[in-house]
This record gives C-alpha cells, sequence and structure tokens, in this order.
C-alpha cells in the first residue's frame, strides 16, 4: 500500500550532525531507516512522495539523498536526473529492482551508489559512510592543485567549472571526475575497469560499458569533433588517456 504520510513522514529528529533524506513510500522499510540512521547520528527527514523530494532537497540541503526508485508521482530516475541538473548532492539509490539494467540507467542518472533491497543494515552504513567521506576527500584536489589548463580548455577544482573555449559547460559529478581523473594523470592509461573503480570506488557493478557510456556523453561536452577526439584518446584493446599535455 502506497502511503501519501505516516508518522514518519512528519517526524524529523534534529541532531548535530549530517542530514539525509530519505525518500521512501513503504512506512515499514521509513520507520526502520529512520531509527538506524538516527542512531548512527544523523539528522533525518523522511518523504513519503516522489514529487515532493525535490522539493525538500531545496529545503533541507541535505548532506545525502538516500532514494528508492519506485516513489508515487515521480520515480527515482526522473529525480535523480532533475537533481543533477543543478546539484552535486550525494544519492544513494536503495531499490528492489536489482538487475543490471537498472543499476546502469540508475548510474547514468548520476547516483552516486545503488543498493538492492533486502539490505544489510550494517553495509548501508558502511556504504552511506563510504559516500560521505569520498565526497569530503573530493573537497581538495591531493596534487594540491586547483586549475588544470589544457589547450582550449580549463578544469577548476574548487569551483567545479569547466571551459571549453572560453565558454563554461555544464558536467555532471561522474563527467566532472572524469575530466579531472584523465587530466591529473596524463601520462596514464587507464582501463575501463579502473575507471569504473576510481570514479565510483567500486567494481560492485562491474559493467565497464557504463565507462564507455560516460566518455561518449563527455565527449559530446568538450571535444571540437567527437569523431576524432581531441581530449580524451581511445587506446585499443586497453582503455582511455588523455590525448593533450596539461598547459
Amino acid at each position: 500500500m502506497l502511503l501519501a504520510k505516516s508518522y514518519y513522514l512528519e517526524k524529523e529528529v534534529v541532531i548535530i550532525g549530517q542530514t539525509i533524506i530519505v525518500a521512501e513510500d513503504d512506512a515499514t522499510i521509513q520507520q526502520f531507516l529512520h531509527i538506524l540512521l538516527t542512531r548512527e547520528g544523523f539528522s533525518v527527514k523522511v518523504v513519503g512522495q516522489g514529487s515532493e523530494v525535490i522539493k525538500e532537497c531545496h529545503n533541507c540541503k541535505p548532506d545525502l539523498l538516500l532514494l528508492d526508485i519506485m516513489m508515487p508521482g515521480m520515480d527515482g530516475f526522473e529525480i535523480c536526473r532533475k537533481i543533477r541538473e543543478e546539484s552535486k548532492m550525494p544519492i544513494i539509490i536503495l531499490s528492489a529492482r536489482e538487475n543490471n539494467k537498472d543499476k546502469i540507467l540508475g548510474l547514468m542518472s548520476g547516483c552516486d551508489d545503488y543498493i538492492t533491497k533486502p539490505f544489510d543494515s550494517t553495509e548501508l552504513i558502511l556504504r552511506i559512510n563510504a559516500v560521505l567521506r569520498r565526497v569530503k576527500e573530493n573537497s581538495q584536489p591531493e596534487n594540491g592543485r586547483n586549475i588544470v589548463e589544457l589547450p582550449g580548455l580549463t578544469i577548476n577544482y574548487i569551483s567545479r567549472i569547466t571551459e571549453v573555449r572560453g565558454k563554461q559547460v555544464d558536467l555532471t559529478p561522474k563527467e566532472y571526475a572524469l575530466l579531472w581523473l584523465l587530466s591529473n594523470s596524463p601520462a596514464q592509461v587507464f582501463t575501463r575497469e579502473q575507471l569504473l573503480y576510481q570514479i565510483w570506488e567500486s567494481d560492485y557493478y562491474g559493467n565497464p560499458g557504463v565507462v564507455t557510456s560516460l566518455v561518449k556523453r563527455l565527449r559530446e561536452k568538450i571535444e571540437p569533433d567527437c569523431s576524432t577526439p581531441f581530449y580524451i584518446k581511445t587506446i585499443h584493446g586497453v582503455g582511455y588517456k588523455l590525448g593533450v599535455k596539461p598547459c
């Protein structure tokens, strides 16, 4: 039964710590996640209608969104895509849909992780903490450089602004992560498996096709001619590398 409202839909425990929005319409799962996450020290807001999730994210500005796919009003994939148009907020999809097609679609929509139901509570907390830790660690580049300049292309790590020939282009978090990784390792050839692990920090999905699709989308945004890529070179039988030297 889909519930528009529940006790947990209205209840918010104020805790000094990071905030998680739980987008879930099942009242039993709402209750379980609310108890689990508050015990871990998170401030929790539960939303039971898909159409309300984006509004709550604007109002609450959470540190992470835990998102079900099968939501009334708007499904999780559409919610994820709309949030990614304007925010880099971490998103973990928590869904009963466990086939690879849905996992790939979730990743393509911009989620940071995909966990299937039923789930282990300890694993869920570890995954949430891993995503939050990754966001914190990525707030500063390891090599201390904040800006990378390539011929006709500038990448600003702090502002997350990328400019191609003086014009700003909008990149999703995964597209940006791929471009930053390649531009900071100009001599390295990355296999699809390495990129899958380093960008998503997991080999859980095990589908290099996700990387191929990500490279294609990034090329469409930055390459002068996608048929003869200038910035991202394909090394046939191996993977990808940066095609130019940083200035």
